[in-house]
């Protein structure tokens, strides 16, 4: 099936209240357990969460590693608002920094991440090496960063799609199954991940199908 590229941002309130009302357990676990097993437990510092959403990945990793402090950038002000409620009632203010701006032009407040963590943003993007682009200026060569990715899997047809939609999100409001839906068909498939990451330099990182949805693309700038 080819891709079918849909808006770049959540912009909408109905959009970010709903995803952050979303019981995103499951998958946003998972995210953080996969870094856990991938880079092990002991992390200090910086980390930039490119995408944050309403911060949900935001918060949870930063209670699994309890000496970073996590930046989170998205471009929507609406999930922005949603997430730094969210931030403030985990009690993690002062951990969990948040900003509305694009990646790459946004000026942060640190320049070196020791880990860079991005989830479901590069089915968003129109065109996606500009993913590769921003892994590159804010993870470059010999930093050592830790790179995590993870991301939806284009599925064969529109009906696969449709299954999973009703599978893992059948009981969510109606605009949660439409998006997650069209993100489905938006997603990329793993050789064409790895063809991005060839053309983009950066072919020594891996991608891992991780589950029946979801793909990962990890590694180390060294």
């Amino acid at each position: 099936m080819k891709r079918i590229p849909e808006p770049e941002l959540m912009e909408s309130y109905e959009q970010a209240k709903a995803y952050s009302e979303a019981d995103f357990q499951g998958p946003h676990s998972m995210f953080v357990q996969l870094f856990v097993e991938r880079f092990g437990a002991d992390l200090k510092g910086h980390v930039l969460d490119a995408g944050c959403g309403p911060a949900d990945i935001a918060v949870r990793f930063a209670n699994a590693y309890s000496h970073c402090t996590v930046h989170g950038v998205d471009a929507s002000e609406a999930m922005i608002s949603f997430g730094r409620k969210r931030v403030v009632s985990a009690g993690l203010e002062g951990r969990v920094l948040l900003y509305q701006g694009y990646l790459p032009g946004i000026i942060l407040p640190v320049e070196r991440f020791q880990a860079l963590i991005v989830n479901s943003l590069l089915h968003h993007m129109p065109d996606p090496m500009k993913m590769w682009e921003v892994v590159k200026q804010y993870a470059p060569a010999g930093s050592g960063t830790r790179i995590f990715i993870m991301d939806l899997i284009r599925p064969s047809s529109r009906q696969e799609a449709a299954q999973l939609v009703e599978s893992y999100s059948g009981s969510e409001p109606e605009v949660l199954k439409r998006d997650f839906y069209n993100s489905l068909l938006a997603a990329f498939r793993p050789d064409e991940v790895r063809g991005q990451l060839e053309e983009s330099g950066l072919g020594f990182l891996q991608v891992e199908v991780v589950s029946d949805r979801h793909l990962a693309v990890w590694g180390i700038m060294e």
